[in-house]
């Protein structure tokens, strides 16, 4: 079997706040079979232990993608087919999910839900066409608290059908348990995760505290903010700079609208398409903003470019993705409460306490797991419209995912909303919003919350299409 892997960064300017892409993707003639029958990949992507520089202190062990963080970037096209061969080298089951994609059911890579946990050892081959370009991402969903707290997670960018006037920018935002000798942390505690979730102490951009990022000077940036955090909510803001919010959550808006602050909560994207200062060596702070205070988060720093362009003027709107528009005269509505269970905790068999804290429509996913499965929260029809009514009555915020479909946000009772397109939806607290879409992917789909201790704390469920 031939094969490319994506090569480790092991020298110090690989892993660097540019997060090169490391996309070794294979040419057009390595992706068609040969005439001895061998099997061709994109990429062959593994999960395995390995150990980083994250806390100043010393290296920590963590879990990456290709033995590394930060993990590779995946490149795909846009309506082009991705084949991609994981590699499970973790001493437990594990997935990949492709968080944002509209993708065929048996490869959303839902343990138990969509496919069998692929186990220690064992190999699956994800192959699917993304029909969105976009910026989305990749993780696991199998011990999601350790897996992802110790680093599973990764970007996949799908670059559009037709090339776009931007010079790209992946800006990963991850926050790590980590003592200052790069020992862990407790990576989770009860009395947090039935609050907002147990924040990090060590805040990264690609691996980096408060790196200073070389970016291409008096060009047109498409900087891809990406929270890929388990639990925080980033408040993004470059303050007065002319920057412009060009997608959400991978889906263009229509018209660029400039960026003040945008809450992006766990999961979360953020497109920004931002012309660069010409004068070199010039640095532009970015933010994440705590009321009226921000804590800067990394800075851009201009350097002459590597060959000359014209002048950029101005932030053009990236093509609309092919999302069907639900018909919303003819939609069914059905209402989704999200509610916190209390502070009661029952054991289990053993007496170990079962921490249950979050509700959908009054009742947790089971056991915590993708083992047992509950009934479904919603059984819809396929091809037919509906409304999501959303409440979150709770006192903390939600990002609630949804996989397999893109919705449309109509409505919020705590915002004005200009319609738009996305994957998850940032609840704040006792917030009702209302979303809409067409029910055109089969299959079981997960709905949960993406604070992760949330999730495995019962915030989460699942809807069938048929």
């Amino acid at each position: 079997m031939k094969r490319r892997t994506l090569l480790k960064a092991a020298a110090a300017g690989l892993i660097s706040a540019n997060l090169p892409s490391l996309s070794l993707a294979m040419s057009s003639a390595d992706r068609s079979a040969n005439t001895n029958g061998e099997e061709h990949y994109d990429y062959i992507l593994t999960a395995e232990p390995a150990k980083a520089r994250i806390a100043a202190g010393g290296d920590s062990d963590i879990l990456g993608f290709n033995g590394q963080f930060p993990a590779p970037v995946i490149r795909a096209k846009q309506g082009k087919p991705l084949r991609v061969m994981f590699i499970n080298k973790l001493d437990e089951p594990t997935t990949v999910h492709w968080h944002g994609i509209r993708i065929a059911n048996n490869m959303d890579g839902v343990p138990h839900l969509t496919q069998p946990p692929i186990p220690a050892g064992g190999r699956f081959l994800y192959e699917f066409t993304c029909p969105d370009a976009g910026t989305f991402w990749y993780h696991p969903h199998m011990n999601s608290v350790e897996q992802l707290g110790k680093g599973l997670v990764g970007a996949l960018i799908v670059e559009e059908e037709t090339p776009q006037d931007y010079h790209d920018v992946v800006l990963g935002l991850k926050d790590w348990r980590l003592k200052k000798d790069g020992s862990y942390l407790q990576l989770s505690i009860p009395r947090e995760a039935f609050r907002d979730g147990t924040l990090g102490t060590v805040a990264t951009i690609n691996g980096l505290q408060k790196p200073t990022i070389d970016v291409p000077a008096g060009e047109r940036l498409r900087l891809r903010f990406l929270n890929m955090d388990s639990t925080r909510v980033f408040n993004l803001s470059m303050r007065n700079e002319t920057a412009h919010i060009i997608a959400i959550d991978g889906s263009p808006i229509a018209v660029p609208v400039p960026l003040d602050v945008h809450p992006t909560g766990a999961g979360m994207r953020l497109d920004v398409g931002f012309i660069s200062p010409t004068e070199i060596g010039k640095e532009i702070a970015i933010f994440d903003m705590k009321g009226r205070f921000g804590v800067e988060i990394c800075r851009l720093k201009t350097v002459a470019p590597s060959t000359k362009t014209s002048k950029k003027v101005g932030i053009p709107a990236l093509p609309i993705n092919p999302i069907p528009a639900p018909q919303l005269d003819a939609a069914e509505s059905l209402s989704f409460v999200f509610e916190w269970a209390g502070a009661l905790s029952p054991s289990d068999a053993s007496g170990e306490v079962d921490h249950n804290f979050w509700l959908i429509n009054r009742r947790a996913w089971s056991d915590h797991s993708h083992q047992n499965l509950p009934e479904p929260l919603a059984a819809l029809t396929l091809g037919k419209s509906y409304i999501f009514e959303l409440h979150n009555a709770t006192p903390h915020h939600h990002p609630i995912h949804l996989h397999g479909l893109i919705f449309t946000v109509l409505e919020s009772d705590k915002k004005d909303v200009t319609p738009f397109h996305t994957d998850t939806i940032l609840l704040e607290k006792n917030e009702r919003a209302k979303i809409a879409f067409v029910a055109d992917n089969p299959g079981k789909w997960m709905f949960h919350c993406h604070v992760i201790e949330h999730m495995k704390t019962g915030l989460m469920g699942y809807i069938t299409i048929a």
